[in-house]
Order: C-alpha cells, then sequence, then structure tokens
C-alpha cells in the first residue's frame, strides 16, 4: 500500500496541488502574513492538523525492530513550516505526531518514544509560543501508560490535549480496556484528535486499491467513521460524557450518511451500550476538521453537527487544498460562524487566547 510520501509525490502533481499553488502562494507573491479577514475584522486563525516527524527518535529506536523509518525534510520542524502557515493565513497550528508506529512497542521503549517525542514538539513551541501549540501522540497500547503519558505532556510539556490513531494495530480502542485513558483525557479537560492510517488494520488482506491512492482517499475517512462510531456504540462518551473527540478529514463519512447511524441502535441484535441517540453525541462530544473542500459538502458538515463542532484543519505539510477562504467566503455562515470555525472552537478548546 503505498505510503505518505508516495501520496505526497503523487498529489503534487494534482489539482490539489495547483488549488493550493493558487490559493495560498497569492500571499507570498503579496510579501508577508495572509491576513483572514471577516466583515473587514482581521480574526485569529486556529489549525487542528498539523503534523511533524522527529527524526531524533532514533536514538532511542536504534537496534530495535522500530528503527530505521524514513524522515523527509519537508516533514521536520523549519522556518519553511511558518512561511507556509503564513501563506495560508494560519496563526496558530497543533502539532501532532501521526501513523502510531510507535503501537508495535513494548511498554518501556513506548515510554520512551512518547516522552522524545513530546520533549520536541515543547522545544519548537517554546521557540515560537506564539505560532504552535502541541499535542502528544500516546502508546495507546498500554492504556495505563497512556493515561499517565497524557497527564505528563501536559503537565510538564504544556500539550494541549493527545493524538490517536484509529484502532490499536487491530483492536478498537473504544473497548473498555482502554478506559483509563479516556478518563484521563476527561479529566484534564483535554481534546482528543484522531486521525487515520489508510484503514491498514480495518482492511488487512489486500487493502484498497492502489491506483488514485484509495488507501488514503478512501480508507482514511472510513477509518474516522469507524472509530467515531466505535466510541458512540461502545458507550465511551456514556462513560466520559465530558470527552471531546475531533475526527480528521471532516469526521470521515460520519456526518455525510449519519441517518444510518442514527437508526443503527434500534435495529434488532445491535446490542449497543451507548444511552442516547447518536446525534446527542455528534452534537456535544465529536468535532470535525474542515477538510471537506467544497461550499456544499462544509454546509451539510455544519448542518448536521452545527457550527460549535467544526474547526479548521489544513493537514499540512501535505498539499490538499485549502479551506480557509472556503470558510470565508461561505454565504451559509454568519460573521461570528466563520469566527468560530477559523478559531474560536480552537481557541476554547485548547486553550488558546485571543
Amino acid at each position: 500500500m503505498p505510503n505518505r510520501r508516495d501520496f505526497f509525490k503523487c498529489l503534487g502533481h494534482t489539482s490539489a496541488g495547483l488549488y493550493l499553488l493558487a490559493h495560498g502562494l497569492e500571499a507570498s507573491a503579496q510579501g508577508g502574513r495572509k491576513r483572514i479577514m471577516v466583515n473587514g475584522q482581521e480574526i485569529q486563525t486556529v489549525d487542528i492538523h498539523a503534523h511533524v516527524v522527529i527524526p531524533e527518535v532514533e536514538t532511542v529506536t536504534r537496534g530495535t525492530p522500530l528503527a530505521g523509518r524514513n524522515y523527509p525534510d519537508w516533514y521536520v520542524f523549519s522556518q519553511d513550516r511558518i512561511a507556509r502557515m503564513d501563506e495560508r493565513g494560519i496563526d496558530i497550528a497543533a502539532i501532532s505526531i501521526n501513523t502510531y508506529w510507535w503501537y508495535e512497542a513494548d511498554r518501556r521503549l513506548a515510554d520512551r518514544i512518547v516522552q522524545l517525542h513530546d520533549e520536541a514538539i515543547a522545544e519548537w513551541v517554546g521557540q515560537h509560543p506564539d505560532r504552535f501549540v502541541g499535542l502528544t501522540s500516546v502508546a495507546l497500547q498500554h492504556p495505563e501508560l497512556a493515561a499517565d503519558q497524557l497527564e505528563r505532556a501536559v503537565t510538564e510539556y504544556g500539550a494541549r490535549g493527545a493524538s490517536v490513531g484509529g484502532t490499536v494495530l487491530q483492536e478498537s480502542n473504544a473497548l473498555e480496556k482502554y478506559d483509563p485513558f479516556w478518563a484521563k483525557a476527561q479529566e484534564l479537560d483535554v481534546p482528543v484528535f484522531m486521525h487515520p492510517t489508510n484503514s491498514e488494520q480495518l482492511l488487512r488482506e489486500s487493502g484498497l486499491p492502489a491506483i488514485g491512492n484509495q488507501g488514503n482517499i478512501i480508507g482514511n475517512p472510513l477509518e474516522t467513521t469507524v472509530f467515531l462510531t466505535n466510541l458512540i456504540y461502545e458507550g465511551v462518551f456514556d462513560r466520559f460524557p465530558g470527552l471531546k473527540v475531533c475526527g480528521a478529514h471532516g469526521g470521515g463519512y460520519l456526518p455525510s450518511y449519519f441517518g444510518r447511524t442514527e437508526v443503527g441502535c434500534a435495529r434488532p441484535n445491535a446490542n449497543c451500550k451507548s444511552m442516547r441517540r447518536p446525534s446527542d453525541y455528534l452534537r456535544s462530544n465529536i468535532y470535525a476538521d474542515s477538510m471537506v473542500f467544497s461550499f456544499e459538502a462544509l454546509r451539510h458538515l455544519v448542518a448536521e453537527m452545527g457550527v460549535s463542532q467544526v474547526v479548521y484543519g489544513s493537514d499540512q505539510p501535505f498539499p490538499w487544498p485549502d479551506t480557509m477562504d472556503l470558510i470565508v467566503e461561505a454565504d451559509f455562515l454568519t460573521d461570528s460562524q466563520k469566527i468560530a470555525i477559523l478559531g474560536g472552537n480552537l481557541s476554547r478548546l485548547l486553550r488558546i487566547e485571543s
């Protein structure tokens, strides 16, 4: 199955890459930082969906089966990342590490990996406190350790939340064995950002077709859909009603075809553990980023979830179409709703001052 580097190379030659060049680089042509205006007022924008890799992690994985990973230059921390943010008008980015390859690590190695990641992110955030906040990516395969890692990241490294994968290898992380982590996220009152990994753990045999990079195009939203649905049906939000979870890529397919989810538990032999209608969780516990790329898709996302549950996401450093201007130009949103989606909702969730 193609990896993310293959995807980056492919996408650079598609309309997505052309869109980024046309819309994002216009700011650099003018020089300086793109200002995002709503009704003549400059607003603060916040991005929930920005990735990084930490090459220094090789110092702790060397000599283990997890060594020898690829860390391309465009994926690491650099001043170029800030320049790309300026081009789009992103004021603050919540940085996270995904792919969750350390889910295969034993407890000791997993803790060393996560701590090194957290230290590197905290150092970068400390150098640029007005542009970044950090999210820790815990070792969820060890639920009690993951809870401790989250507390350490928040209290010692200033992390504003966590990032998790759609499964723990092939297992749903909505099972009760993972409750120590979800309980800690609720206790600390920090959001959890979920990012998929091409549905590789859901579709293990042959995966999705390589043509069109369907592992990413279809697999990623599919994995997010399954993840969020499991949290609902397994009763995670009933056990932890204060939990806040954001699904990448517009919440996957969940908001797009929510009618089936809404009636699922009423059907024979559903065996759901949830106590309320799924739409109650969709409009309270669940958030989705704005990566849906069209006015109609954004309108539908807001209609299903509510303005308070939609937040801006870019997926930087990958060149997807940007939704910043899409939100600003949406005639179905009021000025206050645009401000909420572009930064207000995340400023509240991540405790970012305006």
